[in-house]
């Protein structure tokens, strides 16, 4: 069973209907034992970096999380899911991640030159795969994902980042490392590729 982790902030019911329509059968749950329970977890978001650490902190999920990743569940983050995995963020603030990847989260850069950008990098824009993860199996180099975020990851190792996405500058769209697979963009959002991932991610063990 995949457990998709309710702390009032993912786009839940989105995330739910793409693992189900893939064939995985999921559950959108807040319930630690259902979380420790099952053989995959997906970590989603949508809002505020400290609005949502709090939630987490509120509704017990801290450890619930960081114990399916120690446990080497397969475990997915997507967009603030993926970024809550990182030490820190300066969104309004500086605020502390869970830590399991070190590095920092930061603000794009509005207007200016060369190459003025419209904040929050809203919209299709393509992943160049540079380390290649099971959860990319058959996404072709270039495939395009839907993204909505106004800050983007800089981990300190290097690394861990699979796929590189231009906005401006070149920045980390998605990390693979152990167990985790994580990304900026929404698979549940991206059509035939997104859910491609969805469906790898569902069938690891």
């Amino acid at each position: 069973m995949i457990a998709i982790v309710d702390y009032d902030m993912g786009n839940l019911k989105s995330v739910h209907k793409a693992f189900e329509s893939v064939g995985h059968h999921a559950t959108v749950t807040r319930d630690p034992q259902a979380i420790a329970d099952a053989s995959h977890v997906v970590l989603p978001g949508v809002g505020a970096f400290g609005d949502c650490m709090r939630n987490l902190e509120r509704h017990g999920l801290v450890e619930p999380v960081l114990g399916a990743i120690r446990a080497g569940k397969p475990f997915l983050g997507i967009c603030l899911g993926f970024q809550l995995l990182f030490s820190e963020s300066e969104e309004f603030g500086t605020h502390r991640g869970l830590g399991v990847i070190p590095g920092r989260v930061v603000r794009f850069a509005s207007g200016g030159s060369p190459t003025p950008m419209k904040v929050p990098h809203m919209g299709w824009n393509s992943i160049a795969i540079g380390k290649r993860s099971p959860v990319l199996d058959g996404v072709p180099d270039g495939a395009f994902m839907y993204f909505v975020h106004s800050y983007y990851v800089v981990p300190d190792d290097q690394s861990v980042a699979c796929t590189m996405t231009d906005y401006g500058r070149p920045f980390v769209s998605s990390v693979a490392r152990d167990n985790i697979f994580a990304c900026q963009f929404h698979p549940e959002k991206s059509q035939s590729e997104g859910l491609r991932i969805i469906q790898n991610f569902g069938g690891l063990s």
